[in-house]
């Protein structure tokens, strides 16, 4: 490390000059490349000149998320700079502080239009959309994995404007979002909220699956519906500006998070795009036209010196970030030994807000009971597509299944589970340190399995209790899968395994539960015990949590009362096209089994392998054709769905 004579980078024992220092990668947010380091990355407010870094940079496991370690130390610089390092930060501030003044003279009904002029434009541009991305995770394009792009790309974005402009429908007619809302009671009181299905092309299309937005305990019917609608309901009175870091996996986070600052928060947006998605950045000029238009949304690139730069602005009044908890941590406190105090103190650097979702490590508990294979095979597959969703970078990716060591069909779901991972489809490792990450999990565990045609996907299993801790505390953002034997059985084991997820597990974005629905019927109050009893923002049950995050009526985010020195999964939610205040969870639940078994074995479900699943072979053109159902909902388009689902 360098002392005050000292300007340079010095990365794992290498010194590099300052001029030089632009060229090194730096994995700014722990697990999504933000792009290059450079003198101005790091260091005072913008403009001052006066600091820059040394930094030591490696993987590390921490007791919060996978992530790179950055540490730097101050060092003088000769002198400061003379003009602004980035006047094109500067220029779409300026630009967004003049167009929050447009965006607060418009009235709901013009800001509903704008919405629906994005809807329309996402579809349009749809196709473009999924071409950058097939591209920028190195994808065959004629192969059934692009559906996964269809469907958490272009897809939860039209679905996304087209509730938030009926939300602003219902406002502008002097009621609630939640007028009309089907309510409901959940364990200690709670009020509900249903947010799937809404209507019957919900029924037939997601035949067997559902969503309620949990609230705070004390909320009732009638505050819900009082103040849903959140900065809406009093649209003249803006936020001021925000920004949004964009998340470099998942391409409709970045675009949904900026919608939700706009509409929930009534902040004009610069959002910045992870370097990952640049690709993206002509698409979502086109999409987001109207929004730009107007001056309030403006489109940013670059890398870690940009966003640092943005986070510090004068002009910015709030920023939102999807990423790791030690990236919220260096934009909240600071880094090295001066950050660690900071943190400790809860004395942040950061003079505004923030809010963030910031995954971590999710389990899924499986509850004992009597399956067939079929049935094991198929959640076999579930939770196979838990984990290699997208290539397994995705922040509520399982990395860890918890069973009962007393299920007497334990090693036969394992071995199941195992010939998944092996034989699901391959694809590139497209996420940079995904390679990294797995080595550094094959090291953790030396006798886990390798998968996969190129030995890139782990399973660790058999492991003696205690053995398991970096499983649960190291969020590797790559094909790692774990299972953790519990004993006893029944409610026992349930208590048991909610005891471990809420207490030795980092992150509370998400949980998934697999059981049969006779165990569930069995279970009883017990099983709704046992969902009050788990600390996370999003709880699916015979589902992937995935589901979640692609209904737009549901909530999306960590569970409620993490703290800037203890961020966890973030603070705050997005997506919320119901505009609810003080929501606490959502609860998702899906069918045990597809169709036709789910009828045959009286499940009301008539919903085949789901498109999502990475083993549907038909994933391609049903996320397409779901798309353009979103753009221009009919009962024409509904045909042509149902024989692409059924042959997946």
């Amino acid at each position: 490390m360098g002392d005050g004579a000292t300007s340079g980078l010095t990365v794992i024992g290498q010194d590099y000059p300052p001029d030089v220092i632009g060229a090194i990668p730096f994995l700014c947010d722990g697990i999504a490349p933000v792009g290059t380091l450079t003198a101005a990355a790091y260091g005072a407010a913008p403009g001052s000149g006066t600091r820059i870094g040394v930094l030591r940079h490696s993987f590390v496991a921490r007791s919060t998320m996978y992530s790179t370690r950055a540490e730097l130390s101050t060092v003088s610089t000769s002198e400061p700079e003379a003009t602004s390092p980035h006047p094109e930060v500067d220029a779409a501030l300026t630009d967004l502080a003049e167009g929050e003044k447009t965006w607060a003279d418009l009235s709901l009904t013009d800001r509903r239009t704008l919405l629906d002029k994005v809807h329309d434009l996402t579809v349009q541009h749809a196709a473009d959309w999924v071409d950058a991305a097939v591209a920028i995770k190195g994808l065959d394009p004629k192969s059934p994995l692009v559906g996964e792009e269809w469907m958490s790309g272009p897809y939860p974005l039209a679905t996304g404007t087209a509730a938030l402009s009926a939300s602003l429908a219902k406002l502008d007619a002097g009621t609630s979002p939640l007028d009309g809302a089907t309510f409901g009671t959940a364990p200690g009181g709670r009020t509900t909220v249903k947010a799937l299905p809404l209507n019957i092309f919900d029924k037939l299309l997601l035949s067997g699956f559902s969503a309620d937005v949990w609230l705070q305990p004390g909320i009732d019917r009638a505050t819900a519906q009082r103040d849903a609608g959140l900065a809406q309901r009093d649209p003249s009175r803006t936020q001021g500006v925000g920004v949004v870091l964009g998340a470099g996996n998942i391409t409709s986070i970045a675009p949904l998070d900026t919608l939700y600052e706009l509409i929930a928060h009534n902040r004009v947006v610069a959002l910045k795009l992870n370097p990952v998605t640049d690709r993206l950045l002509p698409v979502l000029t086109r999409v987001l036209e109207p929004l730009i238009s107007i001056g309030a949304v403006r489109l940013l690139t670059g890398g870690a010196d940009v966003g640092t730069y943005l986070v510090h602005h004068d002009l910015v009044d709030h920023v939102h970030m999807t990423g790791s908890a030690l990236t919220h941590d260096a934009i909240v406190f600071g880094t090295g030994e001066d950050g660690a105090r900071r943190k400790a103190a809860n004395d942040p650097l950061l003079g505004k807000a923030i809010s963030s979702e910031l995954g971590g490590v999710s389990p899924t508990i499986v509850l004992p009971g009597e399956w067939s294979r079929a049935d094991i095979k198929f959640q076999a597959e579930h939770i196979a597509t838990q984990r290699l969703h997208n290539g397994g970078y995705n922040c509520v990716a399982s990395q860890a299944v918890v069973v009962s060591s007393e299920w007497k069909q334990r090693d036969e779901f394992v071995a199941a589970l195992k010939e998944a991972l092996d034989t699901a489809p391959e694809r590139t490792a497209y996420y940079p340190g995904s390679d990294s990450r797995v080595a550094d999990a094959i090291a953790s565990f030396p006798t886990a399995a390798r998968l996969g045609v190129n030995g890139g996907r782990v399973l660790v299993t058999d492991l003696e209790p205690g053995a398991y801790t970096p499983l649960l505390q190291t969020e590797y953002f790559a094909p790692v899968l774990g299972v953790i034997d519990l004993p006893h059985g029944g409610a026992e084991f349930a208590a048991h395994a909610a005891d471990l997820v809420n207490a030795d597990f980092v992150g509370t974005l998400g949980i998934n539960i697999v059981a049969a629905p006779q165990t569930i019927r069995e279970m009883g109050a017990e099983f709704d015990s046992l969902l009050e009893s788990l600390r996370y923002g999003t709880i699916a049950v015979n589902a992937w949590t995935g589901v979640g995050y692609l209904t737009a009526t549901a909530t999306w985010g960590a569970f409620p009362g993490h703290t800037l020195n203890d961020v966890q999964s973030g603070i705050g939610v997005v997506h919320n096209a119901l505009l609810i205040d003080r929501p606490e969870r959502t609860v998702v639940r899906g069918p045990f089994r597809p169709s036709p078994r789910s009828i045959l074995n009286r499940e009301m479900s008539i919903s085949p392998k789901p498109p999502w699943f990475v083993t549907n072979r038909t994933a391609a053109t049903t996320g397409r054709l779901l798309t353009g159902f979103a753009g221009a909902p009919s009962w024409t388009r509904l045909p042509a769905i149902f024989a692409s689902a059924l042959r997946g």
